[in-house]
């Protein structure tokens, strides 16, 4: 599903969406919003470090914050991503994504 496709169809679900070409671009966006619930990230990612790196620093900085990562190259277990956070095969259907993402914030 191209990318713009999937911000579409989350913010049809009532999400806001916040995009980042790469880490470093994410954690800009992060210091500069308080109200960030999730951080939804491939771990196959351009920049200074992969999509599981950038969310054990998020983990670290932003405690609050839940982690969904997705791969279609690479196999995660739910325990290798920080803080309870989750991992999502690609490809997916969206509604199986939104669903990951609604059970995540949903205690927030």
């Amino acid at each position: 599903m191209p990318k713009n496709e999937v911000k579409t169809r989350l913010e049809d679900a009532g999400f806001d969406v916040l995009e980042a070409a790469d880490a470093d671009e994410a954690l800009r966006i992060l210091q500069a919003h308080d109200d960030v619930l999730l951080l939804f990230s491939d771990v196959d990612m351009p920049g200074s470090m992969d999509g599981l790196d950038l969310a054990r620093v998020v983990h670290e900085r932003w405690r609050d914050i839940r982690l969904l990562l997705t791969s279609g190259r690479r196999e995660l277990t739910d325990a290798e991503v920080p803080d309870a956070g989750q991992f999502i095969s690609k490809p997916w259907m969206s509604e199986k994504l939104i669903s990951h993402i609604r059970d995540l914030v949903a205690d927030r």
